[in-house]
């Protein structure tokens, strides 16, 4: 009889692998591409790479994001007046093979990826060099259905934790996400807030102890300080996303759109960020 054949790591799983060796936080900043334009999203991914990002979630816009509060709204709203689509997101991505070294995880809503059709999108978002999909209005049972094909295309189907989330179906969740499970910190929207829900660590704890998929923590974290607490319960990543994309947003309202200073005060955040989990 022949020995099993154990698959070879993603790249989302030699990441965290990795930095869990090293005894490090993941920082996993989160960006709505096309915001305002796609070319300052090549720019900021690069940037966001060189101040210390590990990883990062990409949004694709779309015009009905249930999950997001106003000010992904907004970059959503603006991604898609500059004319952003799916298929220019992944061109976009596919440019900056050999440059993008961090595993890039996709958000996108279930309606375009299922027009789309789930093979077609997996196989092209793989092509184009995404490691990674999250997608927060498929329902587990759809999403297990989705993550074997997502496997099979060589992507991660990352699935979502809430603090409302009843025990079983929680366990459920975190043994079929893939990659990491991610943890939403609140119960609403995305967005800034100024503290974390406790509870959170506790809920670290349990997805912690019903496996070894790595737990990042997302929605409402502002800056360091937060980002440092959810390092200290426990969690392998943390997840920023309004911050940044309002940082983002008043550089582009302030230099005219320039990819440049875009790039910049995403960066400066990410720093910021980066120092804040490291220390």
């Amino acid at each position: 009889m022949s020995a099993a054949v154990t698959a070879a790591p993603t790249p989302i799983q030699q990441r965290f692998s990795r930095l869990q060796q090293q005894g490090r936080c993941a920082l996993m900043p989160f960006l709505m591409a096309g915001d305002p334009h796609l070319g300052a999203t090549r720019a900021t991914l690069l940037a966001l790479q060189a101040q210390g990002a590990d990883l990062v979630e990409l949004g694709i816009p779309y015009s009905d994001p249930l999950a997001d509060g106003p000010v992904i709204q907004a970059a959503a709203s603006r991604a898609l007046a500059s004319g952003t689509t799916p298929a220019r997101v992944l061109e976009m991505l596919a440019s900056l093979r050999g440059e993008l070294q961090i595993p890039v995880v996709l958000f996108t809503y279930s309606n375009p990826l299922l027009n789309r059709g789930m093979e077609a999108f997996c196989g092209e978002a793989a092509a184009a060099g995404a490691a990674g999909l999250v997608v927060p209005d498929l329902p587990l049972e759809e999403a297990e259905k989705l993550s074997a094909i997502a496997s099979a295309a060589g992507l991660d189907l990352v699935l979502l934790v809430a603090p409302t989330t009843p025990a079983e179906r929680m366990a459920r969740i975190h043994t079929a996400s893939r990659g990491f499970t991610y943890l939403v910190s609140v119960t609403g929207v995305t967005g800034v807030r100024t503290t974390l829900e406790s509870r959170v660590e506790a809920l670290v704890r349990q997805l912690k102890q019903l496996g070894p998929t790595p737990v990042a923590v997302g929605f409402g974290i502002a800056g360091p300080e937060q980002a440092r607490q959810v390092r200290q319960w426990g969690a392998d990543g943390a997840i920023v996303g309004s911050a940044l994309v309002k940082a983002m947003a008043t550089a582009a309202h302030q230099h005219s759109d320039d990819a440049g200073a875009i790039a910049e005060a995403a960066g400066h955040v990410c720093a910021e960020l980066r120092a804040g989990l490291d220390r």
